[in-house]
């Protein structure tokens, strides 16, 4: 759910409006890739329950089991949305491609199109400037660290939600607890390891500010990868509970301290750039 969508469920809308028909966005359960090949592992950004949620502000949503459908081919794809959910009209991006067979160009689904009583549309392709906007431009992004772009090539910040766990409790012994956050989705794409300004929300918070670290803590020495955040002056018991953190500014890399003093003066200061932004020297 990035820009390029944004801009093609806009003319769903439009188009809608315009025949007196209702807007149905069309999706499925399951990354497709998921289904044909069993070793893929798709990398995510948004979990089916976040972009059922961005969907629906475009209208009903659709949401089909691919592994039931997958050998359809384009003309009974059609058939079915027709005959099955009343579709006499379907937008189509200006790259895809549906059915078995793989149809090579917009013509010969219009001509699939017209032997179901479904007209096909086309879109063009949305430039965000002078960026081609991609699931994989915004992976690559948010994997450098680049939270600006990943922001403005999906339209909103990139967020994460998962359940607060146990951690080793270093944060509250040096003053600064944390928030462990297990994500939800083990496919959820995690931003690169470094120190990020977060905002929080969840457990009776409202976009609380807060600071997030990615990455082992090299300083302490962990082996996984773990995802912390510390939210200043809020003090509740968080475990059990689920938060969702929206990346707003990659503050620093992580790196390695010589000791925790060290450490806890880095923590403070990564503190006070959030807390005085304008004062702050990083990017």
């Amino acid at each position: 759910m990035h820009t390029g969508h944004q801009f093609l469920f806009e003319r769903l809308r439009s188009e809608a409006l315009s025949r007196g028909l209702k807007p149905l966005v069309v999706t499925f359960d399951t990354h497709p890739r998921a289904v044909l090949q069993s070793d893929y592992v798709p990398q995510l950004l948004t979990t089916k329950t976040e972009r059922t949620a961005l969907l629906q502000s475009y209208g009903e949503v659709l949401l089909l089991p691919f592994a039931s459908i997958q050998s359809l081919t384009a003309m009974e794809f059609l058939r079915f949305l027709h005959d099955q959910h009343g579709v006499t009209t379907l937008l189509m991006g200006y790259d895809h491609r549906f059915g078995s067979d793989r149809l090579s160009h917009p013509s010969e689904y219009r001509r699939a199109g017209a032997q179901c009583g479904v007209e096909v549309l086309t879109d063009k392709e949305f430039l965000n400037g002078e960026w081609h906007v991609s699931s994989t431009e915004i992976r690559q992004a948010l994997l450098n660290g680049n939270i600006a772009l990943a922001s403005e090539l999906l339209g909103r910040p990139y967020a994460l939600q998962g359940q607060v766990v146990h951690g080793n409790g270093i944060g509250r012994s040096l003053g600064f607890p944390t928030a462990n956050i297990q994500p939800e989705d083990p496919c959820k794409i995690i931003p690169k390891s470094g120190v990020y300004e977060v905002a929080v929300e969840g457990a009776g918070m409202q976009s609380a500010t807060g600071i997030c670290n990615i990455g082992t803590n090299p300083t302490i020495g962990n082996e996984k990868t773990s995802i912390e955040v510390h939210i200043p002056s809020f003090s509740a018991d968080l475990y059990g509970q689920t938060l969702q953190i929206r990346f707003m500014r990659f503050i620093r890399d992580e790196k390695q301290f010589e000791h925790l003093d060290a450490l806890r003066e880095q923590i403070k200061a990564d503190v006070d750039s959030i807390r005085h932004p304008a004062s702050s020297s990083h990017a």
